[in-house]
This record gives structure tokens, C-alpha cells and sequence, in this order.
């Protein structure tokens, strides 16, 4: 792969983490597959607003939509997703760990 090719990669990855919303989703499913009206109402958007954010979220090739007969569960594309969330969270708590003195790690930032 060329490094713009690898620009690119990690373009995507920086825009979808770029947005709180979309970040929490991302942190949210690194937990396990979920369903919109579910991750809708933990989040503490609306169905239409993380559904937008989904949408994003699909383009940049991080989350897909597994249907389920009349519904769809979504989940990380790939688990490894899931393990550089945890090392690029673990790195900003090392870098700075004032970021989130009061949050759990794992909601953090």
C-alpha cells in the first residue's frame, strides 16, 4: 500500500472520530453489536441524527449493518477496530491524563 493510500486510511478514521457523536457510537459497539433505537437512546441523540451518523460511519468502512429480518444490528467491521480504539484511548490517558480525570477510561473523551 502507498502512502497516500495510508493518508487516506487513517483521513477516514480521523473524520469519524472527529465528531463526539460518532465517537461514541464507535466506543459503544467496541463493546458488542447494537441495535439503532437501542444506541439511539444510550447515546441521547435521535434515531434520525445517528442514523446520519451510521450512515458516515459505513462510508469510512468502520461499522456495518448485519439485517435480522425486518431490523438491522450493527457492529464494528472488523474487531480489530474495537483494539486500536483501546490503544489510541490508552495513549491520549498517557499522553494526558488530566483529559478525563473523573470519567471511566473506557467512556472517556
Amino acid at each position: 500500500m502507498e502512502a497516500v493510500e495510508h493518508h487516506e486510511a487513517l483521513s477516514r478514521f480521523g473524520h469519524a472520530l472527529s465528531d463526539p457523536t460518532r465517537t461514541r457510537i464507535l466506543l459503544t459497539l467496541r463493546r458488542g453489536p447494537g441495535y439503532p433505537s437501542e444506541l439511539a437512546e444510550s447515546i441521547g441523540v435521535s434515531r434520525q441524527i445517528l442514523s446520519n451518523h451510521l450512515a458516515c460511519l459505513r462510508g469510512c468502512g468502520l461499522v456495518v449493518a448485519v439485517p435480522e429480518g425486518r431490523r438491522s444490528r450493527y457492529e464494528l467491521a472488523d474487531r480489530r477496530i474495537g483494539h486500536a480504539l483501546d490503544d489510541l484511548l490508552g495513549l491520549v490517558l498517557a499522553v494526558d491524563p488530566s483529559c478525563c480525570p473523573t470519567a471511566a477510561a473506557e467512556d472517556c473523551c
